[in-house]
């Protein structure tokens, strides 16, 4: 029963985010959902819970909703239509609304399930990929690649994060190089260790090219 429900939620949101621009798309949800997967055999979480929520988790995305209460309530639906218990509803609901960055004012997760998919998620913004996603994001929204008189900012209200200005450069500074002091579990620790210090190489590379100097 459970393998048939993830297999309708993968269908689910392939549906919906087929063709999704911002980084934000199928492929992002079957990373996570893989990622959640290995971390929570590591961590000893629930697999299913990890698994709907990791799948589920960009449905509500308020960036791909009118508001976040309206992205809440479609996967509420949804969950109800397919027969979730109300207790994995409840627990996968609460994982989704509290997974988002939203300036550094991410809320701290109450289980392991969440802090395995929080993790997940975290990881698929840093490293090789989380640099792509980085600047396809910047592109979706049509920030500058970088400006030197753009500043990086330190302290964010969640619409200051959103909609301030700010570059695909600036974005580094301002959340991916953070997420690696913010896993939650210690594989989500461990791998992103490497994905972190391949960012910090990659801008090395770009602030050098930036100047001139190789």
């Amino acid at each position: 029963m459970e393998s048939k429900i993830i297999e309708e939620a993968q269908q689910y949101v392939k549906e919906t985010l087929s063709g999704e621009g911002s980084g934000h798309d199928w492929w992002h949800i079957y990373r996570v959902y893989k990622l959640a997967i290995t971390i929570a055999e590591k961590e000893g979480a629930d697999r299913f819970i990890c698994s709907m929520a990791a799948l589920l988790h960009d449905i509500a995305d308020e960036k791909l909703n009118s508001s976040e209460e309206a992205g809440m309530q479609k996967v509420s639906s949804w969950l109800s239509d397919h027969k979730i218990t109300a207790t994995d509803k409840i627990h996968i609901l609460e994982i989704i609304s509290s997974m988002s960055f939203k300036g550094g004012n991410s809320q701290g997760m109450q289980t392991i399930e969440g802090k395995v998919v929080q993790d997940a998620d975290r990881l698929d913004a840093i490293g090789a990929i989380g640099i792509a996603r980085a600047f396809t994001y910047s592109g979706h929204i049509g920030q500058l690649i970088y400006d030197p008189e753009i500043h990086v900012r330190s302290q964010m209200t969640k619409d200051e994060y959103r909609n301030g200005p700010s570059t695909a450069i600036n974005h580094f500074y301002e959340k991916l190089l953070t997420l690696k002091g913010r896993m939650n579990t210690e594989h989500g620790k461990k791998l992103a260790e490497a994905r972190h210090q391949l960012m910090e190489t990659y801008l090395d590379e770009f602030f050098h090219e930036w100047e001139g100097i190789k």
